[in-house]
């Protein structure tokens, strides 16, 4: 039993790890392009 809660611990934390290392990842690529069709349309709009 107790080497059955280790595992399920392992396999919680490393799940928790990849997901925050994702999210982290999304996050910026979405506020970078975000960011990138922003200036865009402000150079649209000085045209």
């Amino acid at each position: 039993m107790d080497e059955q809660l280790r595992i399920i611990l392992i396999i919680i934390v490393s799940v928790s790890i990849f997901g925050l290392l994702v999210f982290v990842f999304v996050k910026n690529y979405i506020r970078n392009k975000i960011h990138q069709l922003v200036k865009e349309e402000k150079d649209k709009k000085l045209k």
